[in-house]
């Protein structure tokens, strides 16, 4: 795919890279002290119970505590393989000189009042931290970084409290990466509800160490079970998708939060395409094609990354639900519904042990109401339980928990156990509001269950994982290529050719030569010699005014439709020159377009747009006149294959009208994703020369597929 960053990247530090910083075997603090209080005192503490070695630099000082202290970096016993700089600003510049002289692996700045004031002078300065680093061979965390924590090593490089664990983590943990440091460590309190997390990572303004290569490095932890990312932005997005891509490789799971989704920061757009695919739903389509997981919500963050974390590969689409609570029950259904989860009914075997166990005023279907007769038959839960999870047709299980009591607690040991001998995830819904109520530590760390806190939220990661699932199950991506090297050739002629904006028949013949159906037309200058065309084409006709400088024409008032006679032409031409010498000169004016009235269909736009940061992207929605209104579309990286073409058609919430609607035929879905894929390889291979194609509307009727009005626009001076 055709890059779109004006400058180089820096390639993705990849673990190796980052042993120095994250797993140092020795650490030292530059302004160590005894002051109560003070960034260094308090990085002093935390790393109390570091497992490696502890070095102090402050030359006010001899000893602080029971630890020896040095007057530089240069006067250390050793070189250590990560400094922390609790110093003020001022004092960076001369902390990295000391770190490259001594061949310190990795520093790490607490220091703020860098490039996050805007002021000029300190972004120079962070850009030159950067460049010093970078020439010197140390990796730099920061500047303005809260800091990082490995908890099982004792590793708590902070000035912060850190939420502290009860035991450190035993087995693969989560891993959290946050360009936001008060929302990583947020995040990381969650171990004091016992969950599993083995790393915080932040990386403060990002100056030289980002978030990419945070995620690249964790992803090929083999301590690391799911990464959560909590994300901002950043100018070359496209390394994150990179790191993505390595978790991809490792079948570690991606979750991420996205902050900052307004559309403030979307390119102008001229086209309707434009306004529909902003920078939120390019930054979707980019985490999609990298198989990252975006979940709606902070909230719902680590409960999704603990729930890949801890589930295998679906066996099945369906899923079952157990409950105490017909209510919840209920609930379970209708979020299932929303997400497009199933919950089947179950089979013969496992239908007769629900209705052997179940009340006559429970319900022993799926979902399943045990009612609160478990009380007195504690074992049916466990029996109806074991028997949906041995159900071919169940890849999951649900307990809603509506109760934190003492009574409810050792159901969640059966359900890991039930979970871990069906190979299958369980998920307990905690409805209860006593948060941390009796019975959520013990859910959380079993193994095989995991304990979410909002039903939606458990059936949106039920719908994640099994998305991701069938992502993994199609194999690597191959694009397959339909237009022929020549079309392209013939393409960039054309569009080289044209002025900044693409007149409607300029379009069209660039997308012809991609293979796009577009409508016959010829463009006349006078009403006698449109009436000859007309007869040629064929009555009803349609008439536009081809003007460069009239994009939009509907708004010009310079198209008329179902012109059915010569009469009619004559008037109508009149009317179309009229206004269009209102809106512009005789000297942009073309002509007027004669075109065969295309007979009703679904109206379906097409297009494409260059994203600042991620380049080439192809957008489909609902066309027509209320385009902007409905809103319903999708977008995709650019070029697409057959099958993303597809699933961009089938996502749309109008989809159902493409299989039929007030008596019109189906469209021929594998026909419309050809166009998808069409245009998508024509914004990819002219990535230089085309800013945006707005084809709007494709009519489609059945088989018959044709766009009837297209735009192109160009960049004032392409880049190449």
């Amino acid at each position: 795919m055709p890059e779109s960053q004006p400058a180089p990247r820096r390639a993705l530090y990849r673990h190796a890279d980052l042993r120095a910083l994250l797993d140092p075997q020795s650490i030292a603090i530059v302004g160590a002290s005894a002051r109560a209080g003070s960034f260094g005192e308090r990085t002093m503490r935390n790393l109390a119970g570091f497992s490696g070695q502890l070095h102090l630099v402050n030359s006010r000082y001899d000893k602080i505590g029971d630890l020896p202290c040095h007057a530089s970096i240069a006067a250390l016993p050793g070189v250590p393989d990560l400094v922390v700089a609790a110093t003020p600003m001022e004092a960076a510049e001369g902390v990295l000189q000391d770190c490259i002289a001594a061949g310190v692996g990795a520093l790490l700045l607490y220091a703020a009042g860098f490039s996050e004031t805007g002021w000029p002078e300190r972004i120079a300065l962070q850009a030159k931290l950067v460049g010093m680093a970078q020439r010197g061979g140390v990796k730099l965390v920061g500047p303005n970084c809260i800091g990082l924590v490995d908890y099982a090593r004792g590793a708590k490089i902070s000035f912060v409290a850190v939420p502290q664990p009860a035991t450190p983590p035993t087995r693969p943990a989560i891993g959290i990466v946050s360009q936001s440091g008060n929302l990583g460590f947020a995040l990381a309190q969650a171990v004091e509800a016992g969950m599993s997390i083995g790393r915080v990572l932040t990386c403060g303004n990002s100056a030289d160490v980002d978030v990419a290569d945070l995620v690249a490095a964790l992803a090929e932890d083999p301590a690391c079970s799911a990464i959560a990312l909590i994300f901002e932005g950043m100018a070359a997005p496209r390394r994150l998708i990179e790191a993505a891509e390595i978790a991809w490789a490792q079948d570690k799971p991606l979750v991420v939060y996205k902050l900052a989704t307004g559309e403030q920061g979307a390119q102008a757009a001229l086209s309707h395409t434009g306004s529909l695919a902003g920078s939120d739903a390019t930054y979707r389509a980019a985490f999609a094609r990298a198989g990252m997981v975006l979940v709606e919500g902070f909230e719902g963050l680590l409960e999704c990354a603990s729930f890949l974390a801890k589930a295998p590969s679906p066996r099945a689409a369906g899923v079952a639900v157990v409950s105490t609570s017909g209510g919840s029950a209920i609930m379970a259904a209708d979020r299932a519904e929303v997400r497009g989860v199933t919950l089947p009914q179950p089979g013969a075997e496992a239908q007769a042990v629900l209705a052997a166990r179940i009340p006559d005023f429970g319900s022993a279907r799926n979902p399943c109401d045990v009612t609160a007769q478990v009380l007195n038959d504690p074992e049916s839960l466990r029996a109806c339980a074991g028997a949906l999870l041995a159900d071919p047709a169940y890849g999951a299980l649900i307990l809603p928990n509506g109760y934190a009591y003492d009574v409810a607690t050792p159901r969640f040991a059966m359900l890991g156990e039930l979970a871990e001998k069906h190979q299958k995830p369980a998920c307990v819904v905690w409805t209860t509001q006593w948060l941390e109520g009796p019975g959520a530590r013990e859910a959380e760390a079993e193994p095989r269950v995991a304990l979410f806190r909002s039903m939606d939220r458990c059936l949106a990661a039920i719908a994640a994982w099994q998305a991701r699932a069938a992502l993994r199950a199609e194999g690597p991506r191959q694009v397959e290529r339909l237009a022929t090297p020549e079309a392209a050739s013939r393409a960039a002629a054309l569009l080289q050719a044209a002025g900044p904006v693409l007149t409607e028949r300029e379009a069209k013949a660039v997308l012809a030569e991609y293979g796009v159906p577009v409508v016959e037309e010829v463009l006349v200058t006078d009403a006698e010699e449109a009436i000859r065309a007309a007869e040629r084409t064929g009555y009803p006709v349609v008439i536009k005014v081809e003007s460069p400088a009239l994009p939009h024409k509907t708004e010009a008032g310079v198209i008329r439709l179902n012109i059915g006679d010569a009469q009619a032409l004559r008037a109508a031409f009149a009317e179309v020159m009229a206004n269009a010498r209102r809106a512009t000169t005789d000297d942009q004016i073309n002509g007027v377009l004669i075109q065969p009235m295309v007979p009703q269909g679904i109206e379906m736009v097409i297009g494409a747009r260059r994203d600042p940061l991620f380049g080439p992207t192809v957008v489909v929605g609902l066309g027509g006149i209320l385009v902007e209104l409905l809103r319903d579309s999708a977008v995709a990286l650019a070029p697409v294959t057959r099958t993303e073409a597809r699933r961009l058609l089938e996502g749309l919430r109008g989809a159902e009208l493409l299989k039929g609607f007030r008596g019109m035929p189906a469209v021929d879905m594998e026909k419309l994703a050809d166009v998808v894929q069409r245009v998508a390889e024509l914004a990819a291979d002219q990535a230089a020369q085309i800013a945006e194609i707005d084809v709007n509307p494709v009519i489609c009727h059945g088989a018959r597929l044709l766009a009837v009005d297209a735009l192109i626009a160009r960049e004032a001076a392409p880049h190449g």
